[in-house]
């Protein structure tokens, strides 16, 4: 486990406003929440420590910024405890969708009791720093078990993991979703041998990739037009089956911290093309994640 006394620096107080006006019903497909610690304790077997980031916080940049929708994804920060998650859903009344981490004895009882406040996904990390790699056999079972509610599975690989595990992933039966572009080595370039394993991956037209990251991607640092090829690239492939998220609050950073502001105006630099931009950010997510 990570050495947990040292604490995700903050998101930056004040994110400058971006240029971009995004599209009625514009979504974030992925963003955590941490804390008000007093009334969610951080668990012991957490990963990490987290700066506090609650609802009230995401919830303000994302009306100064218009994003009317998001996807709160469950962090190994809170570890199995969705108690901040759970309840910003239903705080949200409908604008918020989850994603949640499922162990395979959960009870069908609390699996539908995260359908009904608006989970749609579980998600399985394979990256040493929040945890290692999971068991293969513990995946498939955990994606019997969703499957019949209509989620899909979240995967965060990095590096050439997306090709280790492409036969594995094109072989489960449900919706995929691969998180930041499944962080490809940059220096690979876009037509290395990773993002070629996700775009065979997009082609079996189940598996769908978060354009989120960028700022990880990133070896040239912000306003981070080095990760543009990737994503372009990505967005072009498969303008149907992509989604894009903030990462908001941005923990476990080796770099400066990001400005929101440079991450939504990248935007407009992925897809320039109006009518993509909008699958992108409203009607995409309101397929995958079931938004009204």
């Amino acid at each position: 486990m990570t050495n947990k006394s040292k604490v995700s620096a903050p998101p930056l107080d004040h994110p400058r406003s971006p240029s971009l006006q995004l599209p009625q019903g514009s979504c974030d497909a992925h963003c955590h929440i941490f804390g008000p610690f007093d009334r969610y304790p951080l668990p012991d077997e957490r990963s990490f420590t987290p700066s506090p980031a609650p609802e009230s916080a995401l919830r303000r940049w994302h009306e100064r910024f218009g994003f009317e929708r998001c996807v709160i994804v469950q962090s190994q920060g809170h570890g199995y405890d969705h108690r901040p998650l759970l309840d910003a859903l239903r705080a949200g009344a409908g604008r918020y969708r989850g994603v949640a981490l499922v162990r395979p004895d959960d009870t069908a009882a609390m699996l539908e009791s995260y359908h009904e406040a608006g989970v749609r996904g579980a998600r399985f990390h394979f990256l040493a720093h929040l945890g290692g790699r999971p068991d293969l056999d513990t995946i498939r079972n955990v994606a019997a078990r969703i499957g019949p509610l209509g989620w899909h599975l979240a995967i965060h690989v990095a590096g050439n993991d997306i090709v280790e595990y492409s036969g594995f992933i094109e072989a489960l039966d449900l919706p995929v979703v691969i998180d930041h572009m499944a962080r490809p080595d940059i220096s690979t370039g876009p037509d290395g041998d990773a993002m070629t394993a996700l775009k065979r991956l997009l082609d079996t037209g189940r598996v769908w990739v978060k354009l989120s990251g960028a700022d990880r991607l990133s070896q040239t640092g912000a306003p981070f037009h080095d990760a543009l090829p990737f994503a372009r690239s990505l967005a072009a492939h498969a303008p149907e089956r992509v989604v894009w998220g903030s990462d908001w609050p941005h923990v476990n950073l080796h770099a400066p911290m990001p400005d929101d502001g440079d991450l939504t105006d990248l935007i407009a630099d992925i897809v320039p093309d109006e009518t993509r931009r909008r699958l992108l950010l409203v009607d995409n997510p309101a397929r995958l994640f079931g938004f009204r």
